[in-house]
């Protein structure tokens, strides 16, 4: 349960670093004003999209959301005068794109709250203790083992370890690397999106 989000995480990191190179590109085709305007945004846009990824406290995490939202306002409000007055079939690509851009973070903010629920995280536990308590029921007369019983409990402990640890995207040891976005940053400061996309 705790992989498959895990991968599921690193699937929408990589949708979203496409929707942004991609609205990228098509924030060509609105006048030269407005084009600079939308490219200067999603940089800026995508420089919060990194330190959603990054480990953080509450409080740092709440003023990331507050300007991924006024980025995300100010990137609307920049193609919908644009996309009104202009109803052409490539003004329809940047709004689409557009669009992709705001539903993916929508998605991977949704797969960061989506965690194992704490019923499951009660029957784990309720197996973990029944499982040790048999182990250590045989185990009562067998005083020449006790390493070998003791690995039962580490190794449950270990196994309960990972899976929190899966399970908790913002924090812990094991976190969603923002790899694509951080390569696409890269790309925008070199002028290669195109290559990236590819």
């Amino acid at each position: 349960m705790a992989i498959n989000r895990h991968d599921q995480r690193e699937i929408l990191e990589e949708a979203e670093a496409n929707a942004i190179g991609t609205e990228y590109l098509r924030a060509d085709l609105l006048p030269a004003a407005s084009a600079g305007a939308v490219k200067v945004l999603l940089n800026s846009y995508l420089d919060e999209r990194i330190l959603f990824y990054s480990k953080q406290d509450q409080e740092s995490a709440k003023e990331i959301h507050q300007r991924t939202n006024e980025l995300q306002r100010a990137l609307w409000d920049e193609i919908f005068p644009i996309a009104r007055s202009q109803g052409t079939p490539m003004m329809a690509l940047v709004v689409s794109g557009m669009n992709d851009v705001l539903n993916s973070q929508g998605y991977t903010q949704a797969s960061w709250w989506s965690r194992i629920p704490f019923p499951a995280w009660g029957l784990m536990g309720a197996i973990a203790v029944c499982a040790n308590l048999l182990v250590g029921f045989g185990a009562r007369n067998f005083t020449q083992n006790v390493a070998l019983f003791m690995m039962f409990p580490f190794v449950i402990a270990v196994s309960f370890f990972l899976i929190a640890d899966i399970d908790s995207p913002s924090s812990g040891v094991i976190k969603i690397e923002p790899r694509n976005l951080i390569f696409l940053k890269n790309s925008f400061n070199q002028g290669k999106v195109l290559e990236h996309l590819k």
